[in-house]
């Protein structure tokens, strides 16, 4: 899916108004000529944004595509040492607090791995924005689709280089290419066609001067490079937030990366150092370092999945973030490193619901649907906020409950944060304030 063909029925209808219009006369009234000027010096700002807010999404999307495919590649080395070990027992699918992990399928992690390595290969002879394709329609996907057969009936995986992955990005359709991923590689072609349609839609404007003013042609002008503008921050709305939107999930997944090599050099240290090749021999913290690394495995697989980009059904339209699906995978990652304690909890961490929850077996259903249950919180790494409807509630929960609610957050997290109130009515007051000032 280009991100950049979005312009592309634009730009070819702008060729040809222009082209029509320049075919018919010569200039003439300097401040129509200027007017005309004006526009196209404004017409080369709108292109030059254009240009580039998409260079910029494009490397942060290759940079989470190509991270993507190392880590889908480094599956190889679990596998190796994972298959050494003997009456290991099938490790179930996780089904807890909202996150859903599949059981570890040897055959699937070896081919994404085998996949994944065809790909990554291939990308140092591959256009600009071929990584982010592949990230744009789920690496997972395009990883499996590369041990797939090339529209030529050859097999992908025995192409070699740029072949390979050219030849999976079109195998992928509607995936990367055709939603916007992959295309990004199309850029430039895009955006010559866009300033070649409007470049010469403004300069057969300035040439033509037949059936009607000048001034009328540079008025037109004027407001044609005005829509432009509109469409233009359109479009590069939509490419911040994929730029913004492949940033994060990138970290997220390097953060769950850098936790799982850790697990696996124990697993490595454990089955080649030790030389343990049986699963009863293993030790009950030998098998949890086992079975975290398998469930990583299945996050990491599962983060490869997801689609960052969902195809527009209307052409005119840019596409869109697949944002919930995005923020629920970052979810699960923090969840899972949470619940097993991979990595220190922070304020991010907190799950209020099940404080909450942990808040109502402390008190009678009265007081609780009184005074708690309207609650809400606010988070960040190193404090919380509880945030009430109203003053009063804030006075009276901060006097009457705070230790019982700093107690379940430190049983929650299994550490101590700063805890403070706030009420959103003061926050509705200090809005209506700032609208008296510029009113």
């Amino acid at each position: 899916m280009p991100l950049p063909l979005i312009l592309g029925l634009g730009a070819a209808a702008a060729g040809a108004l222009g082209i029509g219009t320049g075919i018919h006369g010569a200039v003439k009234m300097k401040d129509a000529n200027d007017t005309m000027k004006l526009s196209q010096s404004r017409h080369e700002e709108n292109l030059a944004y254009f240009e580039k807010t998409n260079k910029t999404a494009t490397n942060d999307m290759d940079i989470l595509g190509k991270k993507e495919l190392e880590v889908l590649t480094s599956f190889k080395e679990f596998s190796d040492v994972f298959e050494k070990i003997h009456n290991r027992p099938e490790f179930k699918t996780y089904d807890q607090n909202g996150v859903k992990i599949p059981s570890y399928n040897a055959e699937e992690i070896k081919k994404v791995s085998v996949g994944a390595g065809v790909l990554l290969g291939g990308l140092g002879g591959a256009a600009v924005g071929t990584a982010g394709g592949f990230a744009a329609a789920g690496a997972t996907t395009a990883a499996v689709m590369a041990l797939g057969t090339a529209s030529t009936g050859t097999a992908i995986a025995s192409l070699s280089g740029a072949a390979a992955t050219n030849a999976t990005l079109a195998a992928l359709g509607g995936g990367a290419l055709a939603a916007g991923g992959g295309g990004m590689a199309l850029g430039t072609t895009i955006l010559g066609a866009a300033t070649l349609g409007v470049g010469v839609m403004v300069g057969g404007i300035i040439f033509n001067i037949v059936g009607s003013s000048l001034s009328d042609k540079a008025d037109e002008a004027y407001w044609q490079v005005r829509k432009e503008r509109e469409e233009i921050n359109k479009i590069c709305d939509y490419l911040l937030e994929l730029s913004q939107t492949a940033k994060e999930y990138t970290e997220s997944i390097s953060a769950v990366q850098n936790v799982y090599k850790k697990q696996l050099d124990i697993l490595k240290y454990i089955v080649y150092t030790l030389n343990k090749r049986d699963w009863n021999d293993f030790s009950k913290e030998e098998k949890l370092v086992t079975e975290n690394t398998a469930l990583l495995v299945g996050l990491l697989y599962n983060m490869g999945k997801v689609e960052l980009v969902l195809k527009s059904k209307d052409d005119s339209q840019p596409n869109t973030v697949n944002k919930n699906a995005i923020q629920k995978s970052m979810s699960d990652a923090k969840t899972i490193l949470f619940e097993k304690g991979l990595k220190e909890a922070d304020g991010t961490d907190l799950n209020w619901p099940k404080v909450k929850e942990i808040l109502h077996s402390n008190m009678p259903d009265s007081e609780y649907y009184r005074w708690i249950d309207m609650l809400d919180v606010k988070t960040d790494e190193t404090s919380i906020s509880i945030i009430a409807p109203y003053k009063e509630a804030v006075v009276y929960v901060k006097e009457f409950y705070h230790d019982l609610i700093e107690k379940a957050i430190k049983q929650y997290l299994n550490k101590e944060l700063p805890i403070s109130y706030e009420c959103i009515e003061v926050e509705v007051n200090e809005t209506e304030k700032r609208k008296g000032i510029f009113n």
